[in-house]
């Protein structure tokens, strides 16, 4: 009995023995737990202190994340025996940490007030993470998300001015001249609209108004600035996909409003790189395990090719995530292909053949893809050109496939397009586009030719005669006493008809000492009075004329031609007269030809998608000039430029301006220059032309097709 009590207990020991040993086994082999998650301040350093069940292995591979600030720590093979996810420290830069386990992995993710440094290090079963310390403006409060600058204006002051402008890009401009550079700005988006207010400001009554900007071709509808207690709001409405921009320069703010390109190919929208900001610091990790630490923290999901291998050194510190993505696919020769929320992530050999075989797939089945006929009508269009635009072109540029054809019919304005499914709806959509009513484009040009004249005449007659000769007395005066005689006389032949020595009448013409007389003006003769000294006996004459004459005329000469045409149409319209003049032929007779005076103007407007109009234009002007020997002279005015005109606007574009003056003088040497007295023996003119044209445009478009008609 007592043996048989010997040999169970031996049995027990043994069976124990050998669980022990077992559990000890599976123990040995057991999954690293963490345990716990405590946090200290040593040194002024906070230290996040992780104890396991086990050492690890190797310090863990890790990254950071600026907004929001967090420390993340990947570790392998290792799981969560706290019985709790999340642990709330509140001390120092820590709020809290979080412990997330997936499979084999865990994350352990350091919850931060402040983005800052880490470094890791082993001591024993424990992970030690030292987080450095943030400077103190890091740890002040951050200011609100609206707010652009910060206000130090002390007294409230009205702006200056509102207002809008079109800028490169079709970005829309609101302009406000503040009255300092102390003046608060703050910028927010509520719902679909852009709120910008101004602290510390008043608006003036002449600025509270709602600007429609519509016609300025830019996102910006309307800015409406209103006052709100000591601020001033504007309230941007724009429309469509947008983003914006301000920026403040001395007294002047600007908040710039643009239209926003979307790429489908790109992993974040905007200009350059455009994700959150992280940081990795890795040594020797795998490529397909570094991708998988960049889906963790992105929305998008990756799929990477069993072709991806190799490892990759990599820190990278505040690099936007998508950056970053770039930086890892070229530094090993990697392509990235984007659908949806997923990313295909393969060798750029690998995705060129797969890219080629879906082509070459495309192009196989469009052989084979039945082909059928559709019919499309015209209603602004010929058909004649539409296909003409079809057909035209080789290879990729051809909007037709291989197999497609097109026949145009005149008569009904009709085109037949036999072709495949795809090839019908981009003929289709091509048509949509392309069949429209064309605007229409009123351009009215008035040409103003003004001339405004001046002419002065001075002039004078002076003569004498002496009759006694020709009475029976003795001509002439008696020189020193003795018979000598001698005979005074504005002409030779008055001299010899005074003293009998020829016979000539004597008249005023040819007693003249003096003949300048004022010319006439405007086709009037000059008005003159004369006076004349004669002896008691009327046989001696002294007679003097004085004549003068002064013509003013001013004139306008008013042409308006006008011409109604299509955008991106030319235009021609034009009146003038034919001049008959006679030339020699060849055979050495003569015939008649005609020369042209005509008033022409010729343009073709473009529309602008802003709405402005752009003119190319031709204007001339011709007048009759003289009669020459040789035929009748064309005097010629020619414009020719382009403008860009507003619709409804009128700009001068272009004039000439001629201005004529001459002054002339004729004397008698000597006399002429007697101060007073010299006035009597001088004649003097003077004139002033002055010409001028100018040439008005005034475009408008047609926008009522009552008024088109």
């Amino acid at each position: 009995m007592k043996q048989r009590k010997l040999m169970q207990w031996r049995s027990f020991l043994t069976l124990s023995c050998a669980v022990l040993t077992s559990l000890a086994a599976v123990q040995a082999h057991a999954q690293t737990v963490i345990e716990s998650v405590t946090s200290s301040i040593q040194g002024g350093m906070e230290v996040v202190r992780v104890d396991f069940s086990q050492p690890l292995a190797a310090v863990p591979a890790g990254f950071t994340i600026q907004a929001p600030a967090r420390v993340a720590l990947d570790l392998t093979g290792a799981a969560n025996g706290m019985g709790r996810s999340s642990v709330d420290i509140n001390q120092g830069n820590l709020r809290s940490v979080n412990v997330v386990q997936s499979g084999e992995r865990t994350r352990l993710v350091l919850n931060l007030k402040a983005p800052t440094a880490y470094k890791a290090q082993l001591q024993g079963k424990s992970l030690l993470v030292m987080l450095d310390p943030v400077a103190v403006a890091a740890t002040a409060p951050a200011p609100a998300q609206n707010t652009f600058a910060e206000n130090r204006a002390v007294d409230t002051q009205p702006i200056k001015d509102v207002d809008f402008r079109r800028g490169t890009d079709s970005a829309g401009r609101v302009i406000v001249d503040l009255p300092n550079n102390q003046v608060g700005v703050d910028i927010r988006q509520q719902g679909k609209s852009l709120v910008v207010e101004l602290l510390k400001s008043s608006l003036p009554e002449g600025l509270r108004r709602r600007l429609d900007v519509t016609d300025f071709g830019t996102p910006v509808q309307t800015v409406t600035t209103t006052q709100v207690g000591d601020r001033v709001r504007l309230v941007i409405e724009p429309r469509g996909l947008w983003e914006h921009s301000a920026y403040q320069s001395d007294n002047q703010f600007v908040v710039e409003v643009r239209q926003q390109k979307i790429d489908p190919n790109k992993l974040t929208q905007g200009p350059g790189y455009a994700g959150e900001k992280l940081s990795l610091n890795f040594q020797n990790i795998e490529v397909r395990s570094l991708l998988q630490v960049i889906a963790d923290f992105t929305n998008f999901n990756i799929v990477t090719s069993d072709s991806v291998t190799g490892a990759v050194t990599l820190r990278l510190k505040d690099v936007p995530w998508d950056q970053a993505l770039d930086i890892v696919l070229q530094a090993k020769g990697l392509g990235m292909r984007k659908s949806g929320n997923v990313l295909w992530v393969a060798p750029k050999d690998e995705i060129a053949a797969k890219e080629k075989l879906d082509l070459e797939s495309r192009a196989a089945l469009q052989t084979l893809e039945p082909v059928r006929t559709q019919a499309f009508q015209l209603n602004y269009s010929k058909a004649v050109d539409i296909a003409a635009q079809l057909t035209s072109g080789t290879g990729a540029a051809r909007m037709l496939s291989p197999r497609g054809s097109v026949i145009a019919e005149p008569r009904t304005n009709q085109l037949f397009v036999t072709d495949i499914g795809s090839r019908l709806e981009q003929v289709q959509a091509l048509i949509a586009r392309l069949d429209i009513a064309v605007r229409q484009v009123l351009i009215e040009a008035r040409i103003v030719e003004a001339s405004d004249t001046f002419g002065r005449s001075l002039g004078v007659r002076l003569g004498g005669s002496d009759l006694r000769g020709l009475r029976g007395g003795d001509p002439g005066y008696s020189v020193g006493g003795g018979t000598n005689r001698v005979a005074l006389g504005g002409t030779y032949d008055a001299v010899s008809g005074t003293t009998g020595e020829g016979d000539v009448d004597l008249t005023t013409l040819n007693t003249n000492f003096v003949n300048l007389p004022a010319i006439g003006l405007a086709g009037f003769n000059a008005p003159s009075f004369a006076i004349s000294l004669f002896s008691s006996a009327a046989n001696r004459f002294l007679n003097l004329e004085l004549s003068a004459m002064e013509a003013d005329g001013k004139g306008k000469l008013v042409s308006s031609p006008r011409v109604v045409t299509a955008d991106q149409t030319k235009a021609l319209i034009e009146q003038g007269t034919e001049f008959p003049y006679q030339q020699a032929t060849s055979s050495g007779a003569t015939s008649v030809a005609f020369r042209r005076a005509t008033l022409k103007l010729e343009v073709t407007p473009q529309i602008t998608p802003e709405g402005n109009i752009i003119l190319d234009l031709d204007i001339t002007k011709d007048s009759r000039g003289e009669t020459t020997a040789a035929g009748i002279a064309i005097n010629t005015k020619h414009i020719k430029t382009q403008v860009l005109v507003e619709n409804g606007g009128t700009v001068v574009i272009g004039g000439i301006f001629e201005l004529t003056e001459t002054e002339n003088e004729a004397r008698v040497p000597l006399l002429g220059d007697v101060p007073v007295l010299g006035y009597l023996f001088k004649n003097k003119q003077r004139s002033s032309n002055k010409q001028e044209m100018l040439v008005f445009i005034t475009p408008k478009m047609i926008s009522d097709r009552a008024a088109a008609r």
